[in-house]
């Protein structure tokens, strides 16, 4: 069986812990499953802090030098690693996201981050931040803006995104923003970059009318799962629980119009929109 695959410290600050972690743990013969277990997290969740698609936190930090003796090193070290421009329910899953292979995501309001345009990125933070300062709101955008970086590579990561027709129809920012943003999708679609279909109203009932979803595959760590509220946000990585949300995406996906279908009705009401702004 091949051993776990060489991490690259310089990456970043996460990716130096967590070499320093493997490193560490290594040399004092414990498995993962061994030094999680005092912590109460599992031998996955080790693997995940050390491959750095989990950032750890300081709570994990003092433990950690505790239990192999390091004097400190991973909470002077574990502050600069988690400092992050996003918001703390977001932060960690953003990081994740830039390292995954593969991204599914449900949306029943709102274009997905990656997928937004820079207009609609700002209609979006003024409706919901209404007494923010431009400052503040031009902050956003460019941190949202920076994330869509991820679509500038030819075919890392997959995105398979599944939007409900309310997506299409609620006008944010008026009829431009939207005919702009939702002829960037299609024009992403029929470059075959991403996978994108529309969940009709007609579809009624599903399993995800609960809310947003979000599924991460990565090369040498387990999946993720991420679920987001009103200002607040939960990482998952317990097995059964990523497994039961992997099915209701697939359900979702499953009565969902078919990828060319979505591309004619988005190009469809991108048409509308544009003629709505035509004096």
């Amino acid at each position: 069986m091949p051993g776990p695959k060489p991490l690259d410290p310089s990456s970043s600050p996460r990716a130096m812990l967590g070499a320093e972690l493997r490193h560490k743990r290594e040399e004092a013969g414990l498995t993962q499953e061994e030094l999680g277990r005092p912590l109460f997290v599992s031998g996955s969740f080790i693997g995940q802090l050390e491959s750095g698609t989990r950032r750890m936190q300081m709570e994990y930090a003092v433990k950690f030098d505790e239990i192999l003796g390091t004097d400190g090193y991973f909470a002077r070290n574990c502050e600069a690693a988690t400092k992050s421009k996003y918001p703390d329910h977001f932060a960690e899953a953003a990081e994740a996201e830039a390292m995954a292979t593969a991204i599914r995501e449900y949306a029943p309001l709102l274009i997905p981050g990656l997928l937004q345009t820079e207009g609609y990125a700002r209609a979006m933070f003024r409706a919901g931040h209404p007494t923010a300062t431009e400052t503040v709101v031009n902050e956003l955008v460019a941190s949202r803006l920076e994330r869509a970086h991820l679509l500038e590579k030819p075919t890392t990561p997959l995105l398979w995104a599944v939007m409900d027709e309310a997506v299409l129809r609620r006008p944010v920012g008026g009829a431009a923003v939207m005919a702009e943003a939702l002829k960037h999708i299609a024009d992403l679609g029929r470059s075959h970059r991403i996978i994108v279909q529309i969940l009709p109203f007609a579809v009624g009932g599903h399993m995800a009318l609960g809310g947003p979803l979000k599924l991460m595959a990565f090369e040498d760590a387990p999946p993720l799962t991420y679920l987001q509220g009103l200002g607040t946000g939960r990482l998952l990585d317990d097995p059964a629980t990523v497994a039961h949300y992997a099915l209701t995406y697939d359900l979702v996906g499953a009565s969902a119009l078919a990828p060319q279908d979505s591309l004619a009705l988005i190009e469809s009401v991108a048409e509308a929109y544009l003629h709505e702004d035509q004096p």
